[in-house]
């Protein structure tokens, strides 16, 4: 009896001792690995967490490239074609809202001192250049609150950027203009009128804002309507498409050639760079430049509305 005993004893402590010696091997694999993983340099246990993650996340989708016309007009997402009416402002953007009254009043004494500096009946006059009806009799005041006008507006943009669509645009635009201030600001007598040429622009600018803040319900500007608020927004939109037209299309042009034949006249007499027309030469080419691509930007979206518009009445009718 005291050997089964003692027999039956000594199996459950062999069992346990057996057990042990199985999990040792195992306890000493896993602290291998352990170690292993920490002489590991840090570098690919980075790139192993960046794969990883990289595989599980989601792929990227392409972000459409935002066209400039969509600051001031609806744009269809996917044929780019513009929509009738303008871009409703459902966020009510304060900051914006502010920044366009102010431009709406402080364009105005900018325009009309413009406006006073020429002799009109000297400028209807087809046989006559701008630089001859050009008076100047203003042109301190107007230089003056000019520049007045864009320093103010490029600390206003670049304090609050929020204030328009798009910001480094509108920075890049005023910088430039300030620097071609300085050529009539050098030479009033000889380039006065080139300032006051260039400066006519500011009627569109002035119509393009005020189009989008009589109509932020986004109407259509061609729809005729009896109310008085309708045929305010139609005259604006008529006035800024003719003004858009005649001044960035026709009148930049016609100054960029004017330029040029001034300083042809200088570069035949041995003056090519010392000149105060090359440099206004320069800077005019970029202006013009700009207007052309805003206006191929625009009229093409306005064709492929209205090619749209041509195709789905023709389905209709089928």
């Amino acid at each position: 009896m005291d050997i089964r005993m003692s027999t039956s004893m000594n199996r459950p402590m062999r069992q346990v001792r057996h057990k042990q010696d199985e999990e040792k091997p195992q306890h000493n694999l896993t602290d291998k690995t352990t170690k292993q993983q920490q002489r590991q340099p840090s570098s690919l246990r980075q790139n192993a967490t960046a794969l990883r993650r990289s595989s599980s996340a989601p792929p990227r989708m392409g972000r459409r490239r935002r066209l400039l016309v969509e600051d001031h007009y609806r744009v269809d997402a996917e044929t780019k074609s513009l929509l009738p009416g303008l871009p409703i402002n459902d966020d009510e953007n304060d900051a914006r809202d502010l920044h366009d009254f102010f431009n709406l009043i402080a364009l105005v004494p900018v325009v009309v001192l413009n406006i006073i500096n020429w002799d009109w009946d000297v400028l209807i006059d087809g046989n006559k250049t701008l630089k001859q009806a050009w008076t100047g009799q203003y042109f301190p005041l107007f230089f003056a609150t000019t520049v007045g006008y864009f320093v103010a507006d490029l600390i206003w943009v670049i304090q609050i950027p929020t204030c328009v669509k798009s910001p480094a645009v509108i920075v890049q635009h005023h910088v430039a203009t300030l620097i071609y201030l300085l050529i009539p600001y050098m030479h009033p007598q000889d380039t006065g009128w080139l300032m006051g040429a260039c400066l006519i622009v500011e009627i569109n600018t002035w119509l393009l804002i005020a189009r989008r803040v009589f109509n932020k319900q986004g109407f259509g500007p061609w729809v005729i309507d009896l109310s008085l608020f309708s045929i305010r927004v139609k005259l604006i939109s008529i006035f800024f498409y003719v003004t858009w037209i005649s001044i960035r299309c026709f009148l930049y042009p016609e100054i960029w050639r004017l330029l040029w034949s001034l300083w042809y006249d200088d570069y035949k007499e041995g003056v090519i760079f010392n000149t105060k027309y090359a440099f206004a030469l320069g800077l005019h080419t970029i202006f013009c430049c700009l207007n052309f691509k805003w206006t191929f930007d625009l009229f093409r979206s306005k064709l492929r509305a209205w090619k749209i518009g041509g195709h789905a009445k023709v389905e209709k009718g089928l």
